[in-house]
């Protein structure tokens, strides 16, 4: 059983997560606040540690494991940033952690999980058939599984980045957050909520991976046989019980961008504020793009999640969309 995190689970998270990472900045630009209409606001979270903000989770949950949990180390499945989350933070308390990927992964994210000292297997087309194998080897094994999403702990770090935001900009109207698993969304939910049940809170998923998009308009869970996108932080097929039960509750709002959308978004941030998305980093913007006129004249905040994108890709995207 789970359950769900609270605003004093991430102020409790604050003080763990504080002293081993830095405060991103919250990037304001005229630029592209003309493109979108409204005062437009980007949280970096792409200069974290990491280059993602999944890391504030993994910190906080790997500091709460006992020790024998420690001892037997711990094991993740991800398509990159919730793997550098953990191989970070294990490497931080001297846990021995094992990621495992799907084959095809990002080879950028690959290399920098073995950089920081964890071990890498490939298994799997995709997330979700990674996802199954891993449950299995973790029981047969005794690892602390990892989960991407089903973590209270998680998410109470992941929302860190939320008290950043309402601490920079208290007045702020509309949070605007890509959606793979869920945790950043749902950590989005539990700190504006509380301090200000006004702020509207919107996901964004990928049109090509719509299984959380479709659960939660639905009020059922929706699994998907495949999913077609470059973003592969927002390559999920199947939602996740805990952030789903979350964004019920909470959401105001979800929708779906296309791939060439996000691309586009990539070279715009390039553009306008210098820095570096991935196509889950990204997706914010475009959404912002799709809805003007629903954020026109108001205060937004874009949670660029992560800046992982390999030189290749990026490279392909500047001479297609720039």
């Amino acid at each position: 059983m789970y359950f769900i995190p609270t605003f004093k689970d991430v102020l409790d998270a604050k003080k763990v997560v504080s002293k081993y990472l830095i405060r991103t900045p919250l990037l304001y630009s005229k630029h592209l606040s003309r493109i979108l209409e409204c005062d437009a606001y980007v949280k970096c979270e792409n200069v974290q540690i990491t280059g993602a903000f999944k890391v504030r989770g993994g910190v906080n949950l790997v500091s709460k494991l006992c020790e024998e949990e420690k001892r037997k180390g711990v094991i993740a499945v991800s398509t990159g940033n919730h793997g550098l989350s953990v191989a970070y933070a294990a490497s931080l308390f001297d846990v021995d952690a094992t990621i495992v990927m799907p084959e095809g992964a990002n080879p950028f994210k690959v290399q920098a999980i073995k950089d920081l000292g964890a071990k890498v297997v490939f298994h799997g087309k995709d997330y979700d058939e990674a996802k199954e194998w891993t449950e299995k080897e973790a029981a047969k094994e005794g690892y602390r599984y990892i989960h991407s999403g089903n973590e209270p702990y998680l998410i109470a770090g992941v929302g860190t980045l939320y008290l950043e935001i309402l601490e920079d900009l208290p007045d702020v109207d509309v949070i605007i957050v890509p959606v793979g698993g869920g945790s950043g969304a749902s950590a989005a939910c539990i700190v504006a909520k509380t301090v200000n049940p006004e702020i509207k809170v919107i996901g964004v998923q990928s049109s090509g991976a719509p299984a959380v998009y479709l659960s939660w308009k639905n009020r059922k869970i929706v699994k998907m046989e495949e999913v077609k996108t470059f973003a592969e932080g927002l390559a999920t097929r199947a939602p996740f019980e805990l952030t789903l039960d979350i964004m019920w509750k909470y959401l105001d709002d979800m929708i779906l961008v296309k791939d060439e959308e996000i691309a586009k978004a990539i070279i715009l941030l390039l553009q306008t504020i210098h820095q570096v998305a991935e196509g889950a980093g990204a997706a914010a913007t475009a959404a912002a793009l799709k809805i003007k006129e629903q954020i026109k004249g108001k205060k937004v905040a874009l949670i660029l999640s992560g800046g992982n994108i390999s030189f290749e890709k990026l490279k392909e995207i500047v001479a297609k969309y720039s």
